[in-house]
């Protein structure tokens, strides 16, 4: 519906004057090609994206064949070896032999490995001394690789014995013993890592021989680790049938990861260049062209010199691309994302968007293949300074006031509330703040570009929504300090009057009265925004100040909510105390409130808006419902069946009655209040329900619940059982009865009731 209302409203700005009829065959062209175009592209993505999936799923089937097929082979040898034992005669004494031998040719080769283990490691360490002068070779790098494998293999060989043993006491002393080739493999990490860093230098000085001995080495550690993986993965999965088998018990035990370090050694060698670049960047946002033309030499030099060197399986011209496109676009993504940055830099970047993409073609790239975007796709949102430098003021406009208003209510300062010429309380920066943002808005219009004047308005409207939610939260902190003993309500007379003006602040925003040719802040500023945005963003600005005004009820409603919280906790916090206790027999306790509430409403009825005034007496009498309700709790609560609570009750609730009813007929309200009393009324028939709970015989109770739930699906159980405790002939079966009812009821989910509010 809404993308149907979006295209007429675009339809009707192309068509404005019946001269535009003319320009339909040329539109219709125009968006024939636009369709054209994207259909084209839509079908090349579909096709790739096809293709990927059509890959994954044949190797995902290749794979799972391969597992089937290892698990069958696995089974067949073992079903063998299970045969072979009943075969030979005296097996078990050939067996028992065998392993014999095979243990003594194991441990004569641990004792030789242990024993020429300390010689081959000085020998390994000779090696790095001597490739120490000469790190640009490096000559003996495969060798030492070579031996350092066989003599990490060594070491998981002695350390997987040791652990699989019954006598694990020699375990530390072996770890010990190791020691010195932890030192030597960080040695040789050393080694490889400053050869790694270097790559692109070494293919420039052309010393290929170092660069294929380097891939070499990463490539047989990427198919150890291959094997790691796969040999832990089968002994998870056949723990007992791979524990059978030599070659799945001995060669590496751990991963190594000397691929992953050799990927992240691309990252390293980029960093310091970007680090570099963005120095020279800020001093010169103008040639960041020049600035990064070590980019695409890098890339260049990895096409052209070092394919050839590498494994084909690791494509690294595209390895190398994939990472140093990610590494520009977090680069520029953390320029733009930063608040302090200036608008020439920023003109910069997204003029380097197009030059970026430009080279990287020129390179055999096309965009398609460089994901994510460089820029995120944020170029309409980056384009123009202007109207970067009017949201920054924007917000800091509303900063500056919104902290002065929050200093002015925190000190509740005297001259910071103000009537206006209906003599409703307001506060003095509300007019300020919806002039500076219609100077702001003129300024935006000056620029002629929808694009601008949209990022302003959005700015605007992220400033609106922030400003709301930050009343409501001050509200709500400085109304807690009243909330907290000693409740002596200094100080709250002050406070009340604020709750009132920051609510008719709220109505000010969204009170149209066309007739009298008075309109909001709200309306004004959506006439002020509608010639200067397009109708598409229209669209989207209407959801905005939707929300806006939702938002500028919901705070009236909400200050009016704590306005009349605050009078039950200050004014009323004892006599609420009193209900269903034995002192509220003979005392009016109903009558007092109702005298209060009177008084409350003759104080402020003038200085709050009228349709305020409405939700505050409608507000009242929920509350005090609410909390005529939840006084079940109360200490000392209690109904014998002598007592004349229903009666009480009747009396209590036709004085509310009274007070609401005659509020519209009261003279000094006239034309202020048109409070309808009837959903009042209804309301307060839960009152009904409640005695009803009471004064039910105890084979009665259960039906009497059942009616009641299935009338407020929300009633809270906690509640229920407060009711039925404060019976004089309570007992543990007649809960345990309405429990079980609770539990075979079942209620559809509707509005929410009175009961809702009634823990």
């Amino acid at each position: 519906m809404a993308e149907t209302e979006g295209t007429l409203v675009e339809l009707a700005d192309l068509l404005r004057h019946p001269e535009d009829l003319d320009k339909i065959s040329f539109l219709k062209s125009e968006f024939t090609r636009k369709k054209a175009a994207i259909d084209g592209q839509l079908k090349i993505g579909l096709k790739d994206q096809l293709e990927v999936t059509q890959n994954g799923m044949n190797a995902i089937s290749n794979g799972q064949r391969m597992v089937s097929q290892i698990r069958e082979e696995m089974m067949k040898i073992d079903r063998l070896c299970a045969e072979a034992q009943n075969m030979i005669r005296d097996f078990p004494d050939i067996n028992l032999v065998s392993q014999v031998h095979r243990n003594f040719t194991q441990v004569e080769a641990m004792k030789a490995n242990i024993e020429s283990f300390d010689g081959r490691l000085k020998d390994l360490e000779q090696l790095l001394r001597e490739d120490d002068q000469d790190m640009e070779n490096q000559p003996n790098l495969l060798k030492i690789h070579y031996q350092l494998t066989q003599l990490r293999d060594i070491r998981d060989d002695a350390m997987d014995q040791i652990k699989r043993a019954s006598d694990s006491s020699l375990e530390s002393h072996l770890q010990d013993y190791f020691t010195r080739l932890d030192d030597v493999i960080d040695w040789f990490d050393d080694h490889v890592g400053t050869a790694c860093m270097n790559l692109i230098p070494l293919v420039q000085a052309d010393n290929k021989g170092m660069v294929v001995r380097l891939a070499l080495i990463i490539e047989e550690e990427e198919k150890s680790d291959n094997k790691v993986k796969a040999l832990q993965d089968a002994q998870r999965e056949y723990k007992d049938l791979a524990s059978r088998f030599k070659s799945m018990t001995s060669g590496p035990k751990q991963l190594r990861g000397y691929k992953e370090k050799f990927l992240k050694a691309i990252e390293f060698y980029a960093q310091p260049q970007f680090d570099k670049a963005e120095e020279r960047f800020l001093e010169e946002p103008d040639k960041l062209a020049n600035i990064m033309k070590w980019y695409f030499n890098d890339l260049y030099v990895v096409k052209v010199g070092m394919v050839g060197l590498m494994p084909k399986k690791w494509k690294i011209f595209k390895t190398y691309t994939d990472i140093y496109h990610r590494m520009m676009h977090d680069w520029l993504i953390k320029h733009i994302d930063n608040p302090e940055l200036s608008p020439p830099h920023m003109l910069s970047i997204i003029d380097w968007s197009e030059k970026y993409y430009a080279k990287m073609t020129k390179l055999g790239w096309d965009q398609s293949n460089l994901q994510p975007h460089v820029l995120d796709s944020r170029e309409v949102e980056l384009i123009r300074e202007y109207r970067q430098l009017i949201t920054k003021s924007v917000d800091e406009w509303m900063d500056r006031m919104f902290t002065n208003d929050r200093r002015s209510f925190i000190e509740r300062k005297p001259d910071s509330l103000d009537t206006n010429e209906q003599g409703y309380f307001r506060t003095k920066t509300l007019g300020d703040m919806w002039r500076m943002l219609k100077e702001q808005i003129a300024v935006a219009g000056e620029s002629n570009r929808a694009d601008v004047a949209e990022g302003v308005f959005d700015a605007m409207f992220r400033a609106l929504k922030s400003r709301q939610n930050m009343w409501q939260k001050m509200v709500d902190d400085e109304s807690q300090k009243y909330k907290q003993p000693p409740y002596d309500g200094e100080g709250m007379q002050v406070f009340q009057d604020w709750l009132v003006a920051i609510a008719n602040d709220q109505i000010a925003c969204i009170d149209d009265n066309e007739d009298a040719g008075q309109l909001g802040y709200l309306t004004r500023f959506q006439r002020d925004l509608e010639p200067l945005v397009s109708p598409k963003y229209m669209v989207h600005a209407n959801t905005q100040l939707d929300s806006l005004r939702d938002g500028f009820v919901d705070l009236g409603t909400h200050c009016i909510t704590t306005f009349v919280s605050l009078i039950f906790k200050i004014d009323f916090r004892s006599t609420v105390a009193d209900f269903f206790t034995p002192k509220w027999y003979n005392e009016y306790a109903m009558k007092r409130i109702t005298t209060t509430f009177d008084d409350y409403i003759g104080d402020y009825c003038k200085v709050l808006h009228h349709s305020l005034l409405d939700i505050l007496i409608e507000e009242l009498a929920d509350e005090l419902l609410v909390h005529y309700l939840s006084s079940v709790r109360n200490k000392g609560a209690k109904f014998r069946r002598s007592d004349p609570f229903t009666e009480k009750f009747k009396d209590d609730v036709l004085t509310a009655f009274e007070f609401f009813q005659n509020l519209n007929t009261k003279p000094d309200l006239a034309g202020l209040v048109s409070v309808d009393f009837a959903p009042i009324k209804q309301k307060w028939r839960v009152v009904d329900k409640m005695v009803r709970l009471l004064e039910a015989d105890k084979t009665g109770v259960v039906a009497v619940y059942e009616d009641f739930k299935r009338e407020y699906w929300d009633l809270q159980m906690g509640w229920v059982e407060s009711v039925l405790r404060a019976r004089d002939d309570f007992d543990r079966g007649m809960l345990g009865a309405v429990k079980g009812k609770a539990g075979e009821v079942y209620v559809e989910r509707g509005p929410e009731t009175i009961m809702s509010k009634v823990k």
